[in-house]
This record gives C-alpha cells, sequence and structure tokens, in this order.
C-alpha cells in the first residue's frame, strides 16, 4: 500500500485535480489519498487557506466575512464546474464553509483553526467526487472518523500515540480513500491543526499507521534540489537524502518537506518519495534512513531568516553553577523556544525566532536576565538569518569549514555565528538576512561547481 500526498499546487484547479486522478488510478497500491486545500494557480493568486484566514479575521474584527468567505467558494465553484460535476457537488461545500463562519468566536484560535481547516476538508470532497464521477471507487473520510486525534494546540497541534492504532483500520477500507490533510480532533472533540504545511504530517502518520510500502509526496518540482532555485540557477537535483540530512534542510527552510513531517516515517522506516504532480515520471528523489555517501560531502544547503540574537556576557560565568539553566528558564516563562546557544568561557547568545520575540516581550527578557542574572552586557540583534551546509559525509571530510569561510568572505559575508553539531551532519553560520542571496550562490559555487 503507497499513501500519496499531494499539495496545494495539484489541487489549485480542475486541470491539476485530473492529473491527481490520472496518478493514483494508475497505480492500484496508492490506495490512501491525502490532499491540501487548493493552492495558487498563478505568481498573483492566493491561496485558500490565505482566503480563509482572512475570512476568520474579519469576522473576529466584528464583521461578518461573507464577501471573503464567498471568495472561497467561488474557488471551489470553479473547480467543481471545470471538472464537469453537477452543481449539487458544490451546495454542501458552500453550506459547509457558512457553518464554519457562523461558529462561535468566543475561542478564537479554535474558530481559526475550524475556518482554516475547510480547505483540506472540502478539497477532499471533490476530489473523492470527481473520482466516484470517473468511474473509481472512492471515498472520502472524515479524520475525527477515522481517529486523527491531536494534542490541544490550536495552529501548532502534534499527533497523539493513541491514534495510531485506530489509524491502522484504513488499511482495510474497500476502494481508494481520500483524506483531508493538515488538521485532526482534539480529545475533547475540536478541530485543530498542524502548522502551516501540516498536510505533510498528516500524510507521514498515516503511512506510518498503516506501514505503507512508502510515502510519496507530490509537488510541484521534479526532485529536491541542494539549493533553492530561486537563488541559485539550474541548481544539481538530489537523487537521494536520508531523513538526518532532510530534517536538518527542511528546518533550515527547504520549503519541499515540512520540517515535522518525516518523524512518523522515520520512526517506521518508510521511505518518502518526492514527485512532481506535473511530471510523474520523473525518478524524483528518495528520503531513506541511509544511504552511501558518494563524492560531494555536502548534500544541499539552505538559508532562512526571521532570527535574533540575545548575547550575554558575565565575567567568571563558567564558574557560576546552574547560569544557563536560570536564563533558559527566563525564556521558557515566556514561552520562547530557543534555536541554538553558542557559548564562550564568559558569553553565550541565545538565537530564537523573531515570531516568539516581538519588541514586548525583548523588554521583559532583558529586563528579567539583568535583574536575575548581574550580566556585565546584554545585547540583542535582529534580522539575522541562518545558513546550513547538510550532508552525512561531512563526518569524514578534512577542510570543510575552512572552504565554507573562504565562500563567505568571497562574497564579502560578514559571520555572525558558527555552530555545528555534534552529530556532524551539518554546519551552520549565521550571517545577516539580507546576505542570504550572495551567501547561497557562494557556498554552491564552492561545492557543487569546482
Amino acid at each position: 500500500m503507497k499513501v500519496a500526498k499531494f499539495g496545494g499546487t495539484s489541487l489549485a484547479s480542475a486541470e491539476q485535480i485530473q492529473k491527481i486522478s490520472t496518478i493514483v488510478t494508475s497505480d492500484p497500491e496508492r490506495k490512501l489519498v491525502v490532499v491540501s486545500a487548493p493552492g495558487k494557480r498563478d505568481a498573483d493568486d492566493t491561496k485558500v487557506t490565505d482566503l480563509l484566514i482572512e475570512t476568520a479575521r474579519a469576522r473576529l474584527t466584528n464583521k461578518d466575512g461573507q464577501a471573503e468567505l464567498d471568495r472561497v467558494v467561488e474557488r471551489y465553484a470553479a473547480i467543481v464546474r471545470d471538472l464537469g460535476l453537477p452543481d449539487t457537488v458544490l451546495e454542501p461545500i458552500a453550506a459547509d464553509f457558512n457553518e464554519r463562519l457562523s461558529m462561535s468566536t468566543e475561542d478564537e484560535e479554535l474558530f481559526m483553526d475550524t475556518m482554516k481547516a475547510g480547505g483540506e476538508d472540502n478539497s477532499a470532497r471533490v476530489v473523492a467526487e470527481f473520482l466516484r464521477h470517473s468511474g473509481f471507487e472512492a471515498h472520502y473520510l472524515n479524520p475525527g472518523d477515522a481517529g486523527m486525534i491531536l494534542s490541544d494546540e490550536p495552529g501548532n497541534a502534534r499527533v497523539l500515540q493513541q491514534s495510531f492504532g485506530k489509524l491502522r483500520e484504513i488499511k482495510d477500507r474497500p476502494g481508494i480513500t481520500i483524506f483531508p490533510g493538515f488538521f485532526g480532533y482534539s480529545t475533547a472533540g475540536k478541530v485543530v491543526t498542524f502548522p502551516r504545511g501540516g498536510s505533510d504530517i498528516t500524510g507521514a502518520v498515516l503511512a506510518a499507521a498503516v506501514d505503507a510500502e512508502v510515502y510519496e509526496n507530490f509537488t510541484d518540482v521534479d526532485s529536491v534540489f541542494v539549493a533553492n532555485p530561486s537563488l541559485v540557477e539550474n541548481p544539481v537535483a538530489v537523487d537521494e537524502i536520508t531523513y538526518r540530512e532532510m530534517r536538518e534542510l527542511s528546518y533550515a527552510g527547504f520549503s519541499v518537506f515540512h520540517d515535522e513531517a518525516l518523524e512518523p516515517v522515520f520512526h517506521a522506516g518508510i521511505p518518502v518519495l518526492v514527485k512532481n504532480t506535473n511530471n510523474p515520471q520523473a525518478p524524483g528523489t528518495r528520503i531513506v534512513p541511509e544511504r552511501a555517501v558518494g563524492e560531494r560531502p555536502i548534500v544541499g544547503i539552505a538559508a532562512t531568516d526571521g532570527f535574533s540574537s540575545i548575547y550575554i556576557s558575565k565575567y567568571l560565568m563558567n564558574r557560576e553553577v546552574g547560569f544557563g539553566r536560570r536564563l533558559l528558564e527566563i525564556f521558557e516563562d515566556e514561552g520562547i523556544p530557543f534555536e541554538h546557544t553558542p557559548s564562550g568561557i564568559d558569553n553565550m547568545s541565545v538565537i530564537v525566532r523573531d515570531a516568539f520575540f516581538n519588541s514586548a516581550t525583548e523588554k521583559r527578557v532583558l529586563r528579567r536576565v539583568r535583574t536575575e542574572l548581574q550580566v556585565d552586557e546584554l545585547s540583542v540583534e535582529r534580522g539575522l538569518a541562518l545558513v546550513m551546509i547538510v550532508g552525512e559525509g561531512m563526518h569524514h571530510t578534512v577542510g570543510l569549514a575552512a572552504r565554507a569561510c573562504v565562500a563567505f568572505s568571497r562574497s564579502a559575508v560578514n559571520l555572525e555565528m558558527i555552530n555545528q553539531g555534534s552529530s556532524e551532519v551539518s554546519m551552520m553560520f549565521g550571517i545577516k538576512a539580507t546576505a542570504i542571496p550572495q551567501a547561497v550562490r557562494s557556498l554552491y559555487h564552492e561545492f557543487f561547481e569546482h
């Protein structure tokens, strides 16, 4: 049994859904299909999920949200019409969206999740209807009925272990099962969503639950590339990559795969195959537990911005037992996850994402650090980016750090931080966010064009 997940661009129009139908029905082992909400039809278009967020925000700011919702329903109407499906297919979809809009807004986060989840939910209904219309046995399956139970964390939910037993029963369902991605239900029965891009997570959870032969992740590129094609012209394609390598690259900005999505298939040892809906004959990229390391020690370069660094210095810090714990407790109290903590003898920095560190939070954290830890120096630097070079071959290769630093120097990029994990599968560099393009291009030239 194969689990096939299709991203937003694969659902953007009737033409794309017809491609999905052809791909799914061409292989009888593709019995479980996960779908996203319709994505952009072109560069100027808006994703359905973003339209739904606009709708929810309108309602939460004392508007009725009807004009915004009408745009959503029109997207589905165009798809239903262009697929040649009867108008009766659209009626329950429109009714479902209107019912969501009329729900209580007392808990704003749950209301937002309920609205967002409508994109995937109704996308799955359309795909199942089209497959049936085309003569195939296909069934829409609601995540709640299937047993997709998530933690009660709206917008950032995680699957609960108790889900897997019930989800395993999907293996025995007849025909093709169409499953909406991105959301599930809390133990209290409320709709909660994974983080954005969470349909990848849904697919991985289901692949692990049914012990799939492979988890196929269909997107709009032929393969994973060693660097962002918008920064590097015609980058080298990756044939095979390990879970660890992909996890590191996804964390640092590889948008092909959600960075949390690998956990279920990693533990189950199920290979992932990234393929292109628009070119399904292309071999794609395999994500596997282990691979043979070739001539190149580096498998990818990634960069992502949106970070800040809090620098702390105190004389004889290394002699002060518990200093690091007390520092990080301040961040914990504020609900701020830390990303990295590079340190020296008398100083350390805490790298955090800007999303968790607004100006009000910054003031509270700095005040507590000064008063509770009695530090000598304290400063914040914003506008940072993290650049990573990743590869299983790094562990056995001498001189990689030197080559990377030469590449940064060649492109006049100043390094704010260097950090290498103990696994030695990646090396991380902190730079100014504005320097991302030249940094990535210079690293690519150093490791892939020499």
